[in-house]
């Protein structure tokens, strides 16, 4: 994290390698984000509604509670986990392959800041594309629920907007985005770690990927609790 900020690259060249990390990892996860979050709302939808069955309970409170799982929890902490198997393990894998290729050392003796213009980039990216890809999933997942509830007969339309619209909080999408932003943080962070500190050949990098996904994820589920505790 030091060696970041303490030699960094030109702004020019920090701006354009973030753009085009940006793109990686935004392009490439909207197909794998959409689809877990479209499925997440549908069956939260239809469980929910199976458990709900107190007459004195009006059925909106289905649409209701889909809202409120999806934007507190299920979008981000969930999406963050998936994409903390897809894009750290890529970040881990593609740096420490260029670690036991050399291809940093290479970097280092040519008066590139190799963690500036490696990892830098990669963080801000993923710190900038994570809540897109959250609020995109967050708009899935109630969408997905909708048509589990029209497709499954669970209650009519009106019942179920009705519920999204109940009591609805601006500070929960606020909070929301918070945490999408932390958590890409510890992501990249963890995963950059791993694989820029590599050493050894094909066998270390594998076990790096592996460590960097199970740190990210495990790193997530505690700042989750402790941005619970703090800012709730």
């Amino acid at each position: 994290m030091s060696e970041m900020v303490v030699r960094p690259e030109r702004l020019a060249v920090i701006w354009r390698r973030t753009l085009e990390e940006a793109v990686l990892i935004g392009t490439d996860s909207v197909f794998i984000v959409g689809l877990v979050a479209t499925f997440i709302g549908a069956v939260t939808c239809v469980q929910i509604a199976y458990n709900l069955v107190n007459p004195l309970i009006p059925q909106s409170m289905v649409g209701y509670m889909v809202r409120e799982m999806t934007i507190l929890e299920l979008a981000p902490t969930i999406i963050s986990i998936v994409l903390a198997g897809k894009v750290g393990s890529s970040i881990a894998g593609v740096l420490g392959t260029m670690r036991i290729t050399e291809q940093i050392s290479a970097l280092d003796a040519m008066g590139i800041n190799s963690a500036s213009y490696l990892v830098l980039p990669r963080i801000l990216a993923a710190m900038f594309v994570f809540p897109m890809l959250v609020i995109l999933a967050m708009n899935l997942s109630i969408l997905g629920g909708f048509v589990a509830s029209q497709v499954s007969g669970i209650m009519s339309a009106a019942d179920y907007i009705e519920g999204i619209r109940f009591d609805f909080k601006p500070y929960t999408v606020l909070f929301a985005l918070i945490k999408s932003v932390v958590f890409a943080f510890l992501v990249t962070a963890t995963s950059a770690y791993k694989g820029y500190s590599v050493h050894g050949g094909a066998l270390e990098v594998g076990a790096a990927g592996t460590a960097a996904v199970t740190n990210s994820i495990i790193a997530i589920l505690l700042a989750d609790y402790a941005l619970a505790a703090v800012l709730l």
